[in-house]
């Protein structure tokens, strides 16, 4: 068979699971996940020799080293993966759910109740775990998906996802419920883009260059964020101890997340008392720092500082490395202004003391998470409760921040009467 004739031909037996799954009862769902949950324990040596081979010839062809990090399926991530499975199977079943029920002046009741979306595609790079947040994802909300990982994981997802066609077959659900692209020809992203009839949605799931090429293409509606260019701003007043430890976090404690602060904003008020300490974190981690010229002033007399002058389009980027760039800001108006025009509406934390200035950070940022005194590595559906994510989407409509099982359903209305007709 052909590339297309494959990619269709999925397209057609994920549509026939997507009935099954949709009327599949939440018991055997949460069997599936509890099923693949111990799969991947039982198997986990097994699963990091397949990822060895993956991380190999990825260094071999030179990948970029944030995404051979990306790539890496540890002892830890499988574990993370497991703990998601069983923590969705844990939550309560939403499919079917009417809410809103309202009685109407002619006698009928009117409701909108929870069901599946139907089939999602998922276009992914790198991090071989999203295998498993979407499959579980897909599995819980009632959902069959198409997924196709990055040539360079190619090893690692098809021991995964033949892990969770296991599971399901346990648990009495169709195999093909969750399915795996078995070629890495990109021909088979244009066909899976342009199947409306048996995709219903797209969510691409990697770097800002392949997002934009999906959502340009796509005959099929896509959840999308293009990028992560996150921001912690330091108020004036704040908890300098506090602001320290969380701005270290944001940036450090993982430099390839798209959650990881790439902007760091400090109030005029406290930037003596502040930079010269974050800078000295900074630079005994190795993080370059690209400043305006108020910012490098103060953190000159840090020693072995790696200083650079900040340019306009540094204010834009994401780095996902060990740099970030900082600003002096005259206060909460001034930060806000920065990040609604630089930003991407993904992640923004403030630290703060100031009650009123928390709010308005809320209220006034544009993004799909806002933080008051936490680290923006929180931003993970998996960190949020929900059991794991799809993605994060920046987009205002259906979904956005981290997309969890309410992300991958639908509403639709429900008329209860008795006999009723319109006059």
């Amino acid at each position: 068979m052909s590339t297309q004739e494959t990619v269709r031909a999925m397209g057609q037996r994920a549509r026939a699971a997507a009935c099954i799954m949709a009327k599949s009862s939440a018991a055997a769902r949460n069997l599936a996940l509890r099923e693949l949950a111990g799969l991947l324990r039982t198997h986990t040596a097994a699963l990091q020799v397949d990822n060895a081979r993956d991380l190999e010839r990825a260094v071999a062809s030179g990948l970029d080293a944030p995404m051979v990090d990306r790539l890496k399926l540890g002892a830890k991530a499988l574990e993370t993966c497991a703990l998601g499975c069983e923590q969705l199977a844990a939550m309560p079943d939403i499919i079917g759910e009417i809410t809103g029920m309202r009685q109407q002046p002619s006698g009928i009741r009117v409701g909108q109740m929870r069901v599946p979306i139907g089939v999602f595609g998922m276009i992914y790079e790198s991090r071989p775990n999203v295998t498993i947040e979407a499959a579980s994802l897909s599995i819980k909300s009632g959902n069959a998906c198409i997924l196709r990982g990055g040539s360079e994981a190619i090893e690692s997802n098809r021991a995964l996802a033949a892990l969770v066609q296991q599971a399901l077959v346990v648990a009495g659900l169709p195999a093909d419920a969750v399915q795996l692209v078995p070629t890495t020809d990109r021909a088979a992203v244009g066909e899976l883009i342009a199947m409306p009839e048996f995709v219903d949605v797209i969510i691409p799931r990697g770097g800002k260059g392949l997002i934009e090429r999906i959502a340009s293409s796509a005959r099929v509606p896509v959840i999308k964020h293009l990028d992560g260019n996150c921001h912690t701003y330091v108020d004036d007043p704040c908890d300098l101890d506090m602001a320290v430890h969380v701005a270290d976090n944001a940036k450090t404690q993982k430099y390839s997340p798209c959650n990881a602060s790439e902007g760091l904003l400090v109030a005029r008020g406290v930037a003596g008392a502040f930079l010269p300490r974050i800078g000295a974190v900074y630079a005994a981690k190795g993080v370059e720092m690209r400043c305006d010229a108020e910012a490098r002033a103060i953190l000159a007399a840090v020693p072995q500082a790696h200083l650079t002058d900040a340019t306009e389009q540094d204010w834009y980027e994401e780095y996902l490395a060990p740099i970030i760039s900082i600003k002096v800001v005259a206060g909460l108006d001034e930060a806000i202004a920065h990040i609604n025009r630089y930003g991407s509406h993904h992640t923004d934390a403030i630290l703060t003391r100031d009650h009123q200035h928390a709010q308005r950070f809320l209220r006034e940022v544009d993004s799909a998470s806002v933080m008051v005194n936490a680290s923006t590595r929180f931003a993970d559906g998996f960190e949020y409760g929900l059991g794991a994510e799809i993605g994060i989407s920046t987009d205002k409509f259906h979904a956005r921040g981290p997309v969890g099982i309410e992300g991958l359903t639908s509403l639709k209305y429900v008329v209860l009467g008795q006999g009723e007709v319109r006059t």
